[in-house]
């Protein structure tokens, strides 16, 4: 068993949104919960009591009726609250617990200068934005583009569009043209907002060509508001943001459906096209109570930073701590500067309480030896966020070194498509290294072998075997559903697949032991890419690896290719390949060490961080970069083409 780094201290039932929630689960059912593990299964055999509860602990704002829940639970297409009205907008603005002085927004741009945003403000630029969406005919069902980074202003026409039940679509504008055009000819906006530029790190990047490109190509360049963020006295082409917003507005809501269009986000497009997810008002508000404010254990006591761009789920999940009454930090630039300490200055300048970066940021924080504590007094933080990729015992570790044993880490994986965590951390559950706490509740995740049997304590399929609010309620345009059909419920129908391998340990506790589609088939034994990595990154001459195996056409056991980002100074010929050998075949197996080895510039990442082990593989099977992944959904478009100069010459020596 990994080590325990952190304990729920002793009086957590009472001082913690989800020890409160199990009090009130108990006085309803007559049920004694004697822990995390027993809430979890009251949480996924009862779904109707479970969600009510969760709804009537925070009394989202609602009319019509609750008494019906869940009245088709078959997947796909299950069917919450069916006559139940809402909207997303007035549960993120009723800001319980906060006056009209109290900040709520704090923002920090390598663009402009710092800025906040009270309660009173948020509302009245909401209100605003909202009378000029109106003025320029938006209404209920209509798409609204924005290609923004993450700025305050985003956050007020998403509010403003949802408070209409109009649909919200983001970008952000290091997003070239054929990316934003691969995503939004697909759901016809009616108005696009952008910014004319931004600054990263010390460049500035113009984007009024790419932007006029993009309002012409949707024949939208009439109804194109340009928001001038680079040159804040300069002229725009289009319609200016001051023009757009009136001097006045009335803040209103437009109560719709459970299953009303919120917003449309887009998958990676690694896999394929980008997929237009549609998530609706009542699923988000409902699930993003309970994973801010239960999972989480968000209030309005605490301040909120998760590292994003708009165009990661991460944003949607970020801004939704509003929901809960938390203040929230957003920030727009490089999260590598000051030598990677730009968000541990920023944490410390604006007290955040709860700290969110990606995987691989905390591992790099650690291998390149930054000291958080030297950019301010982080004794705010209570705790810290990890998605994006596993984090290994060693991340686990250094948190704790640098930020002491108090805080409580928590490592989690959900995506786009559920739009929250489908495993992550829990106040009642320890901390134990290289581990994820557990289910969330109301997420029935299981691991299941090829024939669908539930497996505990060995590596399986993650599925999910019964609905869950926020499921999408379809991708847009797919009028049949076969396309989301296809996409979650092939494999094993009426049953989602993530399509992450995962391991349950006998009390709950798992481990994402990497991606299925990209799984290791070594001698028909199946090899998890996450234990590569913690294993060759952990050695001081690697910055970065991927791996991947190439299937053979005549039956033999193929070939296991590992390539590595050589740190500075390092080359695979000065015996890092040697110790990348040794250390593989003493710290895993023979069956780790890999057949070849490759130096390369770099590891092809989407912008959230993830490693693209799929789009390699196609590539060094003969496909172009072009064909495999988007180029806009990658942190660098140009990294893949490494290997498809690899490919050839591997191809020339087969």
């Amino acid at each position: 068993m990994a080590p325990t780094l952190w304990t729920p201290p002793s009086d957590v039932r009472t001082t913690t949104q989800m020890g409160r929630l199990a009090t009130l689960a108990e006085e309803r059912t007559g049920r004694s919960f004697a822990g995390y593990e027993d809430l979890w299964q009251w949480s996924v055999d009862d779904l109707d009591g479970f969600w009510s509860a969760v709804w009537d602990f925070y009394d989202i704002p609602c009319s019509g009726s609750r008494e019906r829940v869940l009245v088709e639970p078959t997947m796909p297409f299950a069917h919450w609250f069916p006559d139940v009205r809402l909207n997303y907008a007035e549960a993120m603005l009723r800001l319980a617990g906060r006056a009209d002085g109290d900040v709520v927004v704090r923002a920090r741009s390598q663009s402009r200068p710092d800025s906040s945003v009270t309660v009173a403000e948020l509302r009245d630029q909401v209100a605003r934005a909202r009378a000029g969406l109106v003025a320029m005919g938006v209404g209920k069902g209509d798409r609204v583009a924005a290609y923004l980074p993450n700025i305050p202003e985003a956050l007020v026409l998403m509010l403003a569009t949802t408070s209409l039940g109009a649909i919200w679509s983001a970008c952000p504008p290091e997003f070239g043209v054929t990316n934003v055009l691969d995503r939004w000819s697909q759901i016809a906006p009616s108005v696009v907002f952008a910014v004319d530029g931004y600054r990263y790190r010390a460049r500035d990047i113009d984007r009024r060509d790419e932007v006029a490109d993009i309002a012409n190509a949707l024949g939208l360049r009439e109804r194109t508001v340009v928001i001038p963020y680079l040159r804040p006295r300069a002229a725009v082409q289009g319609i200016a943001w001051a023009d757009f917003l009136p001097k006045t507005g009335e803040l209103d809501f437009e109560r719709v459906p459970f299953d009303h269009p919120l917003w449309i986000l887009f998958s990676s497009g690694t896999t394929g096209p980008p997929k237009p997810i549609v998530h609706g008002h009542g699923g988000v508000t409902l699930e993003l109570h309970k994973l801010q404010g239960i999972q989480h254990d968000l209030s309005p006591a605490d301040t909120y930073f998760w590292f994003t761009t708009t165009g990661w789920v991460m944003w949607n999940l970020q801004v939704s701590g509003l929901l809960v009454g938390a203040a929230i930090v957003l920030f727009d630039g490089d999260p590598g500067g000051h030598d990677l300490g730009e968000l541990w200055k920023l944490a410390a300048d604006t007290g955040v309480t709860y700290f969110g970066v990606s995987a691989p940021f905390i591992m790099q924080c650690r291998k390149a030896g930054v000291v958080p504590g030297d950019w301010g007094d982080l004794s705010t933080i209570r705790e810290v966020g990890s998605t994006g990729a596993p984090l290994p015992e060693e991340g686990f570790d250094w948190l704790y070194e640098q930020l002491g044993p108090r805080i409580r880490v928590n490592s989690t994986s959900g995506g786009t498509d559920p739009c929250t965590s489908f495993v992550g951390g829990a106040p009642l559950l320890p901390v134990r290294a290289g581990e994820i706490a557990g289910r969330q509740l109301g997420c029935r995740v299981e691991a299941w072998d090829e024939e669908g049997r539930a497996l505990i304590g060995e590596v399986g399929e993650m599925v999910v075997t019964a609905p869950m609010p926020s499921m999408p309620i379809g991708f847009w345009g797919d009028t049949t559903g076969e396309r989301y059909r296809s996409a979650y419920f092939e494999q094993y129908p009426g049953v989602w697949r993530h399509g992450d391998w995962i391991t349950i340990h006998p009390d709950g506790h798992c481990v994402i032991n990497g991606r299925s589609d990209a799984t290791l088939n070594r001698g028909g034994v199946r090899l998890g890419t996450a234990e590569f990595y913690r294993v060759v990154e952990d050695l001081d001459g690697v910055a970065d690896s991927l791996v991947v195996h190439l299937d053979s056409q005549d039956g033999d056991a193929g070939e296991l290719v590992l390539f590595v980002v050589p740190a500075r100074g390092r080359t695979l010929d000065d015996g890092l390949e040697d110790e990348i050998r040794t250390v593989l075949r003493t710290r895993l197996s023979p069956r780790h060490v890999p057949d070849t080895v490759h130096a390369v510039p770099a590891v092809p990442r989407t912008l959230s961080g993830k490693k693209l082990e799929v789009p390699v593989k196609k590539i060094l099977g003969g496909a172009a970069p072009g064909d495999v992944a988007d180029p806009g959904a990658l942190a660098d478009p140009r990294s893949l083409d490494t290997y498809a100069e690899l490919a050839r010459a591997m191809s020339g020596r087969r």
